[in-house]
């Protein structure tokens, strides 16, 4: 791999120090050590290019590096997906590093308002509704069974895209994927790795996923908020940000399952994926989630010219199982 990097041409093997790095559940990384300095070689699992735009994320890691969020990119081959990139001495976050008394749901906050204010625009569109839907495809292909409580909260999920496509926002630059472990904190910065997933998408689908991946409370959650909007929160993206959180979990379960089908063994994805169904449907099923979706919609009505809110009122339909009015009654 080392030989198809034009970086490296004249570089003897033996003087290449090579540490595996770990973390990664799809590819494999190394820290490539030379005369020159220290670089990360990132060797694209097995099946990921049918589910990862590579030329979208060099593009967009390119955009990222040349703002200070992103590793400096050196080398990229977008027909294999081959990366090399300058090393970062930096620590990975863990969830367990994300309480209240650390202060890093304040720092991943701001850190992802760089990546969302960057004023450039993103190669592709991420949509999770979209992605559910491409990855239900891809497991068909492959011939995995679906149980039943897929195809049930995926259509549950047809009401929460309603909801939020009834109040939309402006998209921006996402990383669209970050769990703790691809944000680095060293020399007094954060860098985001890993932007396989990158695209324009709406703001608080990046805060949604964190929270869910770092395991946020309600009060670390306030704190992150609060942190990234410069002050106090409307209540209506607080229901924003716990739709996105439902999606999330059902994305990576979809996403766990494409996983086992490949037959990547770095963990348990079946188990991994169940969990976060369950977690996904814990949420829809939740006492709350019914008044998530009304604040989401009602945030859109309130804005409305009265007669676009006599169109929407004449127009909309409930879904199957739609939260909002049943009585009755998903990671990556």
């Amino acid at each position: 791999m080392l030989a198809g990097v034009p970086f490296f041409e004249g570089v003897r093997l033996e003087d290449v120090e090579l540490e595996r790095l770990g973390g990664a559940l799809t590819n494999t990384s190394y820290k490539v050590t030379v005369e020159a300095g220290a670089y990360v070689l990132r060797i694209a699992g097995e099946g990921t290019s049918s589910y990862v735009d590579r030329a979208a994320e060099e593009h967009n890691a390119r955009v990222a590096a040349t703002v200070g969020v992103n590793a400096e990119v050196i080398h990229f081959d977008v027909r294999d997906g081959t990366m090399l990139t300058r090393f970062f001495d930096g620590t990975t976050m863990d969830g367990k590093s994300f309480g209240l008394e650390t202060g890093a749901p304040v720092r991943a906050a701001l850190a992802l308002r760089r990546v969302h204010s960057m004023g450039r625009v993103f190669r592709t569109r991420f949509d999770v509704f979209s992605a559910v839907r491409g990855y239900l495809d891809l497991l068909g292909e492959l011939g995995t069974p679906l149980l039943e409580d897929y195809r049930a909260t995926a259509r549950e999920a047809e009401v929460v895209r309603r909801a939020l496509e009834s109040s939309p926002t402006p998209l921006a630059p996402c990383h669209n994927d970050p769990w703790p472990g691809n944000f680095l904190e060293g020399g007094g910065c954060i860098r985001l790795i890993d932007w396989e997933y990158s695209g324009m998408n709406d703001p608080m689908w990046d805060l949604g996923d964190l929270s869910v991946e770092a395991g946020l409370r309600p009060a670390e959650d306030r704190m992150m908020m609060e942190a990234y909007h410069g002050g106090a929160v409307p209540p209506a993206l607080y229901s924003r940000l716990e739709l996105y959180k439902a999606m999330s979990d059902l994305h990576w379960s979809l996403w766990g399952l494409v996983q086992h089908a490949h037959g990547n063994l770095a963990e348990d994805f079946q188990t991994y994926a169940l969990g976060r169904l369950a977690g996904c449907t814990a949420r829809l099923d939740s006492a709350d989630f019914g008044r998530h979706l009304s604040m989401v919609r009602v945030g859109y009505l309130a804005r409305a010219p009265k007669r676009a809110y006599r169109v929407q009122l004449r127009t909309e339909s409930p879904g199957p199982r739609d939260p909002g009015g049943r009585v009755a009654s998903r990671a990556s």
